[in-house]
């Protein structure tokens, strides 16, 4: 592979050069030029220990060593940085993000990757970091203001409809919240707010694109993303304009901006912080087999429900049938105890009649009996005459003239002799 020296068209000389020649005979190849920056920064005598400040924008620590970027905050430019292994412990100070130091090192060219590097001897510390103290403050303030309050933190729709992203469309990021959302959510809506994500122009962008959406007010929620990348290309996550922004959009926003290592204000002003895009895209819509494995175990939990409830209604009824019945037993029995009471009223009744009368019935007769009573009639003044047999004489016929018989009075009696008998009813005369 080999490259081409290209000629700026300020330059005076690139007419002169087009006209010899629209391409130069002998290109250098991307070998002999990289070997040729190596030899030509290597051999730099000043280059060879050099003494550096800067402020550390990200460290990360491998097996090989500390890797880090020192950044120049006024300047906006940047240097990558590496300790290795053998030199750590010699340090005075670890590189940390945020932190101001001076490092001691060598400028080295990596040919391979056709890079360039600060190798670190030393590290001292030069106290704190413009970038981390303006940071530091930013947040303070804003902190204050209530911003970053968990009250004021709102919860996700559910079951949106319409999502919005603001990201970059050159961003990786992008593809990645797109196939997450049609994979876990067929049908949604998705709309996409295109920003820069990094560079000075990177926060008005990111701001129109947020007002972008409010104005469009179809989005349920919206996702702030770029895909991670080093810590001095997140600046304008941590600008107070779009900090703002988000804090007065009316729409929920999640923010997936993918550096682990660092906390920006709008993770902190976000209503949920999540770590990578793919994590933002699954956090703002559930996944629709889950929401069918939870309607079917609703359903499932429902029916339980229903088929218990049955039941006990079921066992209820039963419950009262049986009362019931118990109920109508015992009014019927009611009913043949008040009936058996009023027959019992009438029989003693009728009973009472019945003896009364028999009483009566019984005085007349005793009435009858005691004016039948021989005795009765004796008492009067009769008298019963019987014959020497004892049979009672109810007729003159049955008598004889000096026939003897038996008088009964009702107290004593006697024997008499008869004198005469008068067949008359008249009766007789006393003799002299």
């Amino acid at each position: 592979m080999s490259v081409m020296i290209a000629y700026s068209p300020d330059d005076p000389s690139h007419d002169n050069a087009l006209r010899k020649s629209d391409v130069s005979d002998n290109p250098l190849s991307v070998a002999g030029l990289t070997r040729y920056i190596h030899d030509l920064i290597e051999d730099d005598q000043q280059l060879r220990q050099v003494w550096v400040v800067g402020e550390v924008s990200s460290a990360s620590q491998y097996r090989s060593g500390i890797f880090f970027t020192l950044q120049d905050p006024d300047d906006d430019m940047a240097i990558s940085a590496v300790v290795w292994n053998n030199r750590i412990r010699r340090l005075a100070v670890m590189p940390e993000p945020g932190e101001k130091i001076v490092v001691l090192g060598q400028v080295r060219v990596h040919q391979k990757r056709g890079t360039y590097q600060l190798n670190v001897w030393q590290a001292l510390p030069a106290g704190e970091g413009l970038r981390a103290l303006r940071y530091r403050q930013l947040r303070q303030r804003l902190a204050a203001e209530g911003l970053f309050d968990a009250a004021r933190k709102r919860s996700l729709p559910l079951h949106p409809k319409t999502v919005a992203v603001v990201t970059s469309p050159q961003a990786a990021a992008w593809g990645d919240i797109l196939r997450t959302l049609r994979r876990r959510y067929p049908g949604l809506h998705i709309l996409f707010s295109p920003a820069l994500v990094q560079g000075d122009q990177a926060p008005a962008a990111i701001v129109q694109a947020i007002e972008r959406v409010q104005r469009d007010a179809r989005a349920e929620v919206m996702i702030l993303s770029r895909g991670g990348g080093a810590t001095e290309d997140m600046t304008c996550f941590n600008d107070e304009r779009v900090v703002r922004a988000m804090a007065q959009c009316s729409i929920p926003i999640v923010s997936g901006i993918g550096h682990q290592r660092d906390e920006a204000l709008a993770d902190l002003v976000a209503d949920l912080c999540v770590h990578t895009p793919t994590a933002a895209a699954e956090q703002a819509v559930p996944k629709l087999s889950d929401v069918v494995d939870a309607h079917r175990e609703r359903a499932t939990a429902l029916q339980e429900a229903v088929e218990i409830h049955l039941q006990r209604q079921s066992d209820r009824l039963r419950r009262l049938r049986s009362q019931l019945q118990y109920l109508r037993l015992s009014q019927r029995i009611q009913r043949e105890q008040r009936a058996v009471s009023r027959q019992r009223l009438i029989l003693l009744q009728a009973a009472a009649l019945q003896v009364q009368g028999a009483e009566h019935q019984c005085q007349m007769l005793s009435q009858t009996l005691h004016s039948l009573d021989p005795h009765t009639v004796l008492s009067r003044g009769y008298a019963l005459l019987r014959q020497e047999s004892g049979a009672i004489v109810r007729s003159s016929d049955a008598l004889a003239p000096g026939q003897t018989l038996r008088v009964q009075l009702a107290e004593g009696g006697a024997e008499v002799q008869v004198l005469r008998v008068n067949q008359s009813a008249e009766p007789l005369s006393a003799d002299p």
